[in-house]
C-alpha cells in the first residue's frame, strides 16, 4: 500500500487527451514486444476531438508523430565517430559564440556572440560562407542602429523560417526577417537579461525567459505582448518548446525544471539536480533532457517529478585549485523524436548519448574532440550533422578562459544507420 501511494504521488494528473496518447503508446509497445504486424488503429481512436487549431497542433495529425512521441520506439540510430578532417570550422566571431540555431530546412545557421561590433551572423551550411553580418553598437543606441548593444544570450527561429528572435543582456528581444536579416521589431518588458527564447512549433507564438525569473508570451505576427508567468526562485537559464501550448524552463540555482501550461496558467515542478541547471531541451512531447553545473545529465518524463535517469559526472572531473570539480554541462541537444542526445562542456569533447529502455537508461556512444566551452549545440532536422558553438569563455560569465580554444562554429557530420524502419525521418513530424 505504501508503494502504491508513493507511485501515485509521482504521477502527475492526466488530462483525457494525455491518457489517450499514453494508451496509444502502450499499444505500440505491446506490438513491438509481440513482434506482430498489425495495422495501425484509426487516428480517431487515438487522438482527441478536433476542437481547435491549437488542440490539433498540440497532438499532431500524423500517425508517425504518435510513433515519434515515445522517442521512436521503432527507430534506433547508430552513429559512427566522425572523421576529424571532415569537421568544418567557421570563423568570424571575435569573442565567444553564445548561441546558434539552424533553419528548419537545414540550409542556414544563425549565430551570435559576445562581440560588440559583430553581433549576429548568417551562414550557408553547404558552402560555409557568411551571408549576412549584423553589426552591434554601444549601450543606449539600439534605436539608431540594427544590432544589439550587448551580449546576445539566446535565439530562436520560427518553424516556417519567417522570423528570427534574439535576446540580450540589455533586456531586449529583437525580431528579424530571417531571409533578409532586417530588423522588424523590438520587444521590451523583461527586467533583466533575456536568457531563453523558443517559438511554438507551427505558430508565431514566442516564449521568452529571463534572469528576472519570469516567462513571457508574445505574438510575433501581431507585434503583441500576451502574458507573463511567474514561479522560478532564481534566474532562468534556458527554455524550449514544441507543438503543444506549453514550454519547459531550467531554473538555475532554484534546482527546478518547470513545465508551463500556458492556457491553464499553471506549472509542474521537477527536481533532481544538485547544482545550477544551465540548459534544457525537449526530446519529444513527453520527454526532455537537462544539464547542470554539478556535471549531471538528467532525462525526464513529463509525468514524473523526478528524473527517469540521472547521469552524474557525465563529462568527468577536473582539478581546480587542488580540488576535483565536475565539468559543467553547458549545452544539451536532442534530435527531435529520436533516441539521440548530445552534451557539451569544456572538457575537450562533445559527447553523444543514446536513450534506451523506454527512456530509463542513458548509454554513452562516443566522444567528438572539440576544445573550448561548448555554449550551444543543435542537431540538423534530418540528423545528418551537429553544429556546436565554441567559445573561450562560458556564455553566461568569465569564470575561466581557455586560450587554446577558438571562437568558432563547428559543423560535425554524423554517419547514421537505421536498424529498424520508421514511417518518417527522425526530424519530421
Amino acid at each position: 500500500g505504501r508503494r502504491r501511494r508513493e507511485a501515485a504521488e509521482e504521477e502527475v494528473e492526466e488530462t483525457p487527451q494525455e491518457k489517450k496518447l499514453r494508451l496509444a503508446k502502450q499499444y505500440l509497445e505491446e506490438l513491438r514486444q509481440l513482434g506482430e504486424c498489425r495495422p495501425a488503429p484509426p487516428l480517431s481512436l487515438l487522438l482527441p476531438p478536433r476542437r481547435t487549431r491549437g488542440a490539433v497542433l498540440g497532438y499532431s495529425c500524423a500517425w508517425g508523430r504518435v510513433l515519434g512521441s515515445p522517442a521512436h520506439i521503432l527507430l534506433f540510430l547508430q552513429v559512427q565517430p566522425p572523421d576529424p578532417a571532415r569537421i568544418r570550422v567557421l570563423r568570424g566571431h571575435q569573442l565567444p559564440v553564445t548561441c546558434l540555431v539552424i533553419s528548419p530546412d537545414d540550409r542556414f545557421i544563425f549565430s551570435a556572440s559576445k562581440d560588440g561590433a559583430l553581433i549576429k551572423c548568417k551562414w550557408e551550411v553547404d558552402s560555409g560562407k557568411r551571408l549576412c553580418v549584423v553589426p552591434g553598437g554601444k549601450k543606449g543606441t539600439e534605436e539608431r542602429h540594427m544590432g544589439h548593444a550587448s551580449h546576445v544570450l539566446c535565439m530562436a527561429i520560427s518553424s516556417d523560417s519567417k522570423y528570427l528572435a534574439t535576446g540580450d543582456r540589455n533586456k531586449l528581444i529583437m525580431i528579424w526577417d530571417a531571409a533578409t536579416c532586417k530588423r522588424l521589431h523590438i520587444f521590451t518588458g523583461h527586467r533583466d537579461a533575456v536568457s531563453g527564447l523558443s517559438f511554438r512549433k507551427g505558430t508565431h507564438q514566442l516564449y521568452s525567459a529571463s534572469h528576472d525569473r519570469c516567462v513571457k508570451v508574445w505574438d510575433v505576427a501581431e507585434n503583441a505582448y500576451v502574458e507573463t508567468l511567474f514561479g522560478h526562485q532564481d534566474i532562468i537559464t534556458g527554455l524550449d518548446s514544441l507543438s503543444r501550448e506549453c514550454c519547459v524552463t531550467a531554473g538555475g540555482r532554484d534546482g527546478t525544471v518547470r513545465l508551463w501550461k500556458i492556457p491553464e496558467e499553471s506549472q509542474l515542478v521537477f527536481s533532481g539536480h544538485q547544482g545550477s541547471i544551465d540548459c534544457i531541451q525537449l526530446i519529444n512531447e513527453e520527454h526532455m533532457v537537462s544539464g547542470a553545473d554539478d556535471g549531471s545529465l538528467a532525462l525526464w518524463g513529463l509525468t514524473k517529478k523526478k528524473p527517469l535517469v540521472l547521469a552524474r559526472l557525465a563529462h568527468g572531473e577536473q582539478e581546480a585549485q587542488g580540488l576535483q570539480q565536475p565539468y559543467w554541462i553547458s549545452a544539451v541537444a536532442a534530435l527531435r523524436n529520436s533516441d539521440l542526445l548530445a552534451t557539451g562542456s569544456h572538457s575537450g569533447s562533445v559527447k553523444l548519448w543514446k536513450c534506451g529502455e523506454g527512456f530509463r537508461k542513458l548509454e554513452h556512444l562516443l566522444d567528438i574532440p572539440l576544445v573550448g566551452f561548448v555554449n550551444s549545440l543543435k542537431f540538423s532536422a534530418a540528423g545528418d550533422f551537429l553544429v556546436a558553438g565554441i567559445g573561450q569563455e562560458h556564455r553566461l560569465g568569465r569564470w575561466w578562459r581557455l586560450k587554446e580554444a577558438k571562437n568558432s562554429i563547428c559543423i560535425i557530420p554524423l554517419k547514421q544507420k537505421t536498424t529498424a524502419s520508421s514511417p518518417e525521418s527522425p526530424g519530421s513530424s
